[in-house]
């Protein structure tokens, strides 16, 4: 059993910086209460955890490869633990956000190496019994996040959903000292910082561009601006990387079509299975009524069905990448589908099924993306390649978070004005999307305060609606995308097929990394 103690040091950390990208999503009222500022403003811990853990993964992954991986992991939890007790005694919103993005680089640390250091673990079919519990954790993480915080907020405090990391990563800390061993792969040269900069500001201008253009319009001159912003930081990251002799990101990669296609995979999965599930909470909460742990119970589901995905995958896998891939992305896409069917008389358990659909996609997806991206470059590119996956899983998590926002704002305001007898459409629905539901309806004149419950009811079911279409077409594209592009054999294959634009040497290395 010592052979899995690693394994097992490595999902108790990725288990918590998961939980973390989810958990508050249930405890955005207590926060906002609490601390005295509105929940439009408090969602910002949400997004900023989320956007700095996209933002710096790639630059983790390739420096990990440079200085230790181990060593990289172990100070990322500690740097995770440490901001995690700031956020617990958070006396104001800004320090609370503060804290969240330093918890993100925490979190970056971690998530950057997870991959490369199961990879150096563990071979054959190990490997694939490694990333299938790798996988798991994932699914079950990224799905438990509203419940785990439901309960603790309910019945402790918004506080303890901060606090009950510090005993966790302690514990994952020993573990690693005892059963982690370390590994470089590219020795000490020079780091790529411009790279880590651009991309960093890249990322950061365009999550904040779409959040802004959520509120502010897209017109707006500073929406506009992180726009351009971000446009230029793209452009010079294109730039650096094709002129640095030891990029963050190799971009000559992407002319192997199936690592474009890894990466586009990844970038829609987080999208398109979980960037909903904050709005999902806050209609269960603000608009029905729900406590906390009841909005949680009714997401429990995805966990499940998402745990069983990938036990099933470690137990009688791995199948080919393309198949497991694809398909579970299209059971995403199918999942999101089912939930798109909400009245104003809709409860809850009408997300039910097709929760369960999409956990059993995500199950799929996860281990086998890990794998498939470590068996398209070199060994010595694992850091990399781990960071590459899992910048763009949470960049896409970050994106969708913010392009959702816009289309459910813009379709409960489309609503809105179709009836008429709102005066103000526009602010009525930002205080909505906002989660400010009870006060709208409280701040209507009382004898048309049934008739505008309905409205906002019916408003609420219509803009969640959009935004579950636009999250089933982002996995359709993206199975689709998938099917045309990849070609990764089974991991454990003793070859791999040679891939355009792929030179002798390099199939070679690629084949020892799949052995």
């Amino acid at each position: 059993m010592r052979k899995w103690w690693p394994l097992a040091a490595i999902c108790l950390g990725t288990f918590m910086l998961l939980v973390d990208v989810t958990i508050v999503t249930v405890a955005l009222p207590d926060i906002a209460a609490d601390l005295g500022t509105t929940l439009s403003d408090v969602q910002w811990v949400v997004d900023v955890y989320a956007l700095a853990l996209a933002s710096l993964l790639l630059g983790v992954g390739s420096r990990a490869d440079r200085i230790g991986r181990r060593k990289v992991y172990l100070t990322g939890l500690i740097v995770f633990t440490a901001a995690s007790v700031v956020c617990a005694v958070a006396p104001s919103a800004g320090v609370l956000i503060g804290a969240r993005a330093v918890q993100g680089l925490g979190a970056a640390g971690m998530f950057g190496t997870t991959i490369a250091l199961l990879g150096m673990h563990y071979s054959g079919r190990e490997r694939g019994v490694a990333f299938a519990v790798w996988g798991a954790t994932n699914s079950v993480a990224a799905a438990a996040g509203p419940l785990v915080g439901g309960l603790l907020t309910q019945y402790l405090d918004w506080r303890w959903i901060f606090f009950v990391n510090l005993p966790v990563c302690l514990i994952a800390v020993v573990m690693t000292l005892r059963s982690v061993r370390e590994a470089k792969g590219l020795g000490r040269q020079r780091a790529d910082v411009l790279g880590m900069v651009t991309f960093t500001v890249a990322g950061g201008a365009l999550t904040f561009g779409l959040i802004r253009a959520h509120s502010d319009g897209w017109a707006a001159p500073f929406t506009l601006g992180l726009f351009a912003a971000a446009a230029v930081a793209l452009t010079l990251f294109v730039v650096v990387e094709t002129r640095h002799e030891h990029p963050i990101l190799d971009l000559s990669l992407f002319r192997r079509p199936s690592f474009t296609g890894l990466m586009v995979g990844a970038l829609f999965l987080q999208g398109a299975a979980f960037a909903y599930l904050l709005y999902e909470s806050l209609w269960m909460q603000s608009v029905l009524g729900y406590e906390p742990v009841q909005a949680g119970l009714y997401i429990l589901p995805m966990c499940a069905s998402a745990f069983v995905a990938s036990a099933l995958t470690g137990r009688f896998g791995p199948w080919p990448p393309r198949v497991s891939i694809a398909g579970g992305l299209a059971l995403i896409a199918l999942g999101a589908g089912m939930q798109a069917t909400l009245g104003a008389g809709s409860s809850g358990s009408s997300l039910v099924a097709g929760l369960v659909v999409s956990g059993l996609g995500v199950g799929l997806v996860t281990p086998s993306l890990s794998a498939a991206a470590l068996a398209t470059v070199p060994p010595e590119r694992g850091g990399m390649a781990g960071g590459a996956v899992n910048t763009f899983r949470q960049l896409g998590f970050a994106l969708g978070i913010a392009v959702f926002g816009v289309i459910f704002q813009s379709r409960i305001e489309r609503v809105l004005r179709a009836d008429g007898g709102v005066p103000d459409p526009h602010g009525t629905a930002v205080a909505l999307s906002g989660g400010q539901a009870r006060s709208v309806v409280a701040a209507w004149p009382e004898g048309g305060r049934a008739e505008m419950a309905h409205l906002v009811r019916d408003a609420f079911a219509s803009g969640l609606n959009a935004m579950l279409i636009a999250a089933a077409a982002l996995g359709a594209v993206a199975s689709l995308f998938v099917v045309a592009t990849v070609r990764v054999p089974t991991a454990g294959a003793e070859r791999r097929k040679p891939e355009a634009g792929t030179s002798p040497q390099e199939q070679e290395t690629a084949a020892d990394a799949v052995r």
